[in-house]
C-alpha cells in the first residue's frame, strides 16, 4: 500500500458499490484502511453498508459525472474526516457505465455519447481535481481503472473505447503534472467476472465454458481479486518508481493472435 504518513490510511473509490470497486473496498477495509465509496446506485450502496457494517466505511450516493455532486461528496468526506489526520492516500477512479456496447455510430445520440464519456472520463477529472490537495498532503497515489477496450475493439463500442482511451491519456498527463508528490497509474482489466459482486437483484453465479477459459493464456477468466492485487501494488511503496503507466491485467488476451480459418 502507500507509505502511511497518518495512523488511518484513507482510500476513495468511485463506483465502489458493485463489481471491481466493491472488491477494492472490501480489500482495503480488511487491511485497516478507512474507505470512502462513491456510487450512484442507492440500492447497491445500501447493501454494501449493510453487509460490511464498518465504522471505517463512508458510502455516499454520487454521480461522479456531475460537478455539484462531486463537490458535495468531498464536503461530506471532509466532515467525516474531522478529528482524523488530513489528507488522502489513494484515489481509485473506477466509476463508469459498465456496458461497452453503444450500438451503430450512425444511431448514437450526442446525449448518449456524452453519458459514456461523463461517467468514465469527466468523472475521473472531477474527482481527481477535488482530491489533489488531500493526495499532496500525504504524497498519495491515483489509480485509474481503464480497460483493454482502450487498446483493441469489438464492433459498436466507440463511446466506451473513446472514454477509456481518454482515461489512459489522462493518466500519463496527470503523472507528469502531479509528480513527484502524487504518482498516477492505470490498470486495464480484460474479462473480469464480477457476477458474484453485483447487488442482490443482479447477482449471478459464473458459468464459464471451457472455451471461455482456454482463450486466456493463463487458462481462466479473470477475477476481481486480480485487479485488487494490481491496484494494491500500484498504490504501494514497492511501486514508488512507477508512474504514468498502464498495467494490463487480462490473462494474456490482448497478446493472442487470432486467424480466421
Amino acid at each position: 500500500m502507500t507509505q502511511r504518513q497518518a495512523p488511518y490510511p484513507l482510500a476513495l473509490i468511485t463506483g465502489g458499490a458493485q463489481g471491481i470497486g466493491r472488491a477494492l473496498a472490501q480489500a482495503f477495509l480488511a487491511e485497516g484502511w478507512r474507505v470512502v465509496v462513491l456510487d450512484r446506485d442507492a440500492e447497491a450502496l445500501a447493501e454494501l453498508t449493510a453487509e460490511l457494517a464498518s465504522p471505517a466505511l463512508l458510502a455516499l450516493e454520487a454521480d461522479v459525472g456531475e460537478e455539484a455532486t462531486v463537490c458535495a461528496a468531498f464536503d461530506a468526506l471532509a466532515a467525516w474526516q474531522a478529528g482524523q489526520p488530513a489528507g488522502l492516500d489513494l484515489l481509485v477512479n473506477n466509476a463508469g457505465i459498465a456496458d461497452p456496447v453503444s450500438g451503430p455510430l450512425e444511431d448514437l445520440t450526442l446525449t448518449a455519447w456524452r453519458r459514456w464519456l461523463d461517467s468514465h472520463l469527466t468523472g475521473a477529472f472531477l474527482c481527481t481535481r477535488a482530491a489533489i490537495p488531500g493526495l499532496r498532503a500525504r504524497r498519495g497515489a491515483i489509480v485509474n481503472i481503464a480497460s483493454t477496450r482502450a487498446l483493441q475493439s469489438e464492433p459498436q463500442c466507440e463511446a466506451y473505447a473513446a472514454a477509456k482511451g481518454g482515461l489512459l491519456a489522462f493518466t500519463h498527463a496527470l503523472a507528469i503534472s502531479l509528480g513527484p508528490e502524487i504518482r498516477v497509474n492505470a490498470v486495464s482489466p480484460g474479462w473480469i467476472e464480477t457476477g458474484p459482486l453485483q447487488k442482490s437483484a443482479q447477482r449471478r453465479t459464473p458459468a464459464h465454458r471451457p472455451l471461455d477459459q482456454a482463450q486466456h493464456a493463463v487458462g481462466r477468466v479473470g477475477e476481481p481479486a486480480d485487479i485488487v492485487a494490481a491496484v494494491r501494488f500500484l498504490a504501494s511503496a514497492q511501486a514508488g518508481f512507477i508512474t504514468g503507466q498502464n498495467l494490463v491485467v487480462d490473462g494474456g488476451m490482448t497478446r493472442t493472435m487470432i486467424y480466421a480459418e
